[in-house]
């Protein structure tokens, strides 16, 4: 039989680390579980917005793309891709600058990739200022639920 040396015979000041090590690996195979999850894709139905009209006191430099992908300046100026950064830039200068926003106007049907594309090359040009335009919603509703994309897949 051991006895203890000091004669004390009070409680013991040892941590009981058993029940953290319990918790920890439970919160660990939760995580394991949950993180696969997270990185599914979601549905989304671009390009409506229920945003308020934009505001501004200078005229607005808009890029449009129709569904087919050809790009226009204002009002039925084509650019072809390759020319499109030094187009607008030049006409973002004579505006007021490059600080400026520049808003795309895409078609719904268009190519995702089209837009990056353009959205490169005006990064190219310089132009740091890139706005989105869409239509408001008008109604509360989801009209166009079969027109829904799985992202992620």
């Amino acid at each position: 039989m051991a006895m203890s040396s000091s004669g004390m015979d009070g409680p013991v000041a040892n941590i009981n680390v058993t029940p953290l090590v319990d918790v920890m690996l439970v919160l660990l195979i939760i995580f394991m579980v949950t993180a696969p999850m997270l990185q599914q894709g979601v549905e989304v139905n671009l390009p409506k917005a229920t945003t308020a009209p934009l505001q501004g006191d200078s005229e607005q430099v808009v890029l449009s793309i129709d569904a087919a992908g050809k790009i226009y300046l204002g009002k039925g100026n084509e650019l072809q891709m390759e020319q499109l950064a030094e187009k607008v830039k030049a006409v973002m200068t004579a505006k007021g600058g490059l600080d400026q926003k520049i808003y795309i106007q895409g078609d719904t049907d268009l190519d995702y990739g089209t837009v990056m594309q353009v959205m490169g090359q005006l990064h190219k040009g310089g132009i740091t200022q890139i706005g989105l335009v869409s239509d408001p919603s008008t109604s509360g509703g989801d009209k166009d639920k079969g027109d829904r994309k799985k992202l992620g897949k």
